[in-house]
């Protein structure tokens, strides 16, 4: 079964979800955590769910000088997935302005948004323990 989420869902510690299929279950865990595109967990019957990265609305931010486009939305600690040719955002009016004014470009799209995590384990990194306890509902 597959559970589709966008970013901001996967970031939970007690939640009811539903599968693409329609299956409801109880995540229940310990603390907060970021469920990641491909995780899996385990429900309560011994069934799989993995988690899949949902399409949202993202900002494709592009430019001559792309590490340097990295800092500046770094610096302001927004999720960002780093490509070779682009970094991802999720829309934001004033970072996308910001890239603007430093020579980068932004174009709207609908994709799966799968940023870095944060450094040293914190942020929106976990524990890499792929398969984690839910219950059925």
């Amino acid at each position: 079964m597959i559970c589709s989420l966008d970013y901001d869902a996967r970031f939970l510690r007690r939640k009811r979800l539903m599968t693409d299929c329609g299956t409801d279950f109880l995540v229940d865990f310990e603390k907060t955590i970021s469920l990641d595109h491909g995780m899996h967990l385990t429900l309560s019957d011994g069934r799989f769910v993995t988690i899949k990265a949902k399409a949202e609305e993202l900002a494709s931010i592009t430019g001559a000088n792309l590490v340097r486009l990295a800092w500046h939305i770094g610096n302001r600690h927004t999720p960002c997935q780093i490509e070779a040719a682009r970094l991802l955002i999720q829309r934001d009016h004033v970072i996308e302005h910001m890239v603007a004014q430093l020579g980068g470009q932004s174009q709207h799209v609908v994709e799966p948004f799968l940023p870095e995590g944060g450094a040293y384990g914190f942020g929106r990194t976990h524990s890499h323990d792929h398969v984690h306890s839910a219950h059925h509902g």
